[in-house]
């Protein structure tokens, strides 16, 4: 056989080859691809547009048992070093922040050990300010869910579900924590609800008042129920108003200390 005869079959077979080789990789990242869509919940198409669902916080943050959430303390002063520097002494949870399993659970996930892939998932918010307008302590009930399913379509599993009572701009007032009789009055979940969530496997909830439980609860009956599940709650959310009810993806940088119980957390949502 002559070398042009030799060289031209090379080719021939190296083509050959490599579009068997190409065939295969296509077909491989397809069905990996094909693998990660059925194994996570869709998430929004996004157009770019980026909302901070996380109030700056300091030591004047509203928490639950009243004390600073957060001290400061100077560690480097940049007149003297050039650079500066905080020392920082936190609870876990102020500001706006993270519960974990372990919060309420002897045994249960720390905030280290949440799967990644549940703190980026699809938000479905349930609207209840004309609710909490006549009721400090009004909650999303499983009739609100059920009317909220009827309305926007199925809540996809692994979705967070965040209720919007309007809370958020009472922030930096008495009102945020309190009622006039100094006790304890804000919206939140109703058992009834998360139940219901639960069964429809989601894998958070999010308040944008100070607590999962509403402020006038007397048993923490859905902090008891929905982490020891194995499941997570974001309270103190901000900018819940300016998203619809469906259609963004919520990121939630949750910190990632052993043995945590939770921890401030910066929180975004994209549509």
């Amino acid at each position: 056989m002559c070398h042009a005869c030799v060289i031209e079959s090379v080719k021939s077979d190296m083509i050959s080859r490599r579009s068997l080789f190409t065939g295969a990789a296509a077909l491989g990242a397809t069905a990996v691809t094909l693998g990660a869509v059925s194994a996570r919940p869709a998430l929004a198409q996004s157009t770019g547009k980026v909302v901070d669902l996380t109030h700056a916080w300091d030591e004047t943050f509203p928490t639950f048992d009243g004390a600073p959430g957060i001290a400061y303390e100077e560690a480097v002063n940049f007149d003297k070093s050039g650079y500066q520097l905080w020392k920082l002494t936190i609870f876990e949870h102020s500001g706006t922040h993270i519960d974990a399993p372990l919060h309420f659970s002897k045994d249960g996930k720390s905030v280290a050990e949440l799967d990644p892939g549940n703190l980026v998932c699809p938000l479905c918010i349930i609207d209840i300010t004309a609710k909490a307008k006549d009721d400090a302590n009004a909650m999303v009930e499983a009739e609100d869910v059920e009317t909220w399913v009827k309305a926007h379509g199925e809540i996809p599993a692994g979705a967070v579900v965040a209720l919007n009572s309007g809370w958020a701009a009472k922030v930096g007032t008495p009102e945020f924590r309190n009622d006039a009789e100094g006790k304890f009055a804000f919206p939140g979940f109703a058992k009834s609800a998360t139940d219901k969530l639960a069964e429809m496997q989601v894998a958070g909830i999010g308040v944008d008042s100070l607590s999962l439980d509403p402020g006038n609860s007397p048993d923490f009956a859905v902090h008891k129920s929905w982490l020891p599940s194995g499941r997570f709650g974001i309270e103190a959310l901000a900018g819940l108003d300016q998203l619809p009810a469906t259609g963004a993806t919520i990121f939630v940088g949750a910190p990632k200390h052993k043995r945590g119980t939770g921890g401030p957390a910066r929180v975004l949502a994209v549509l």
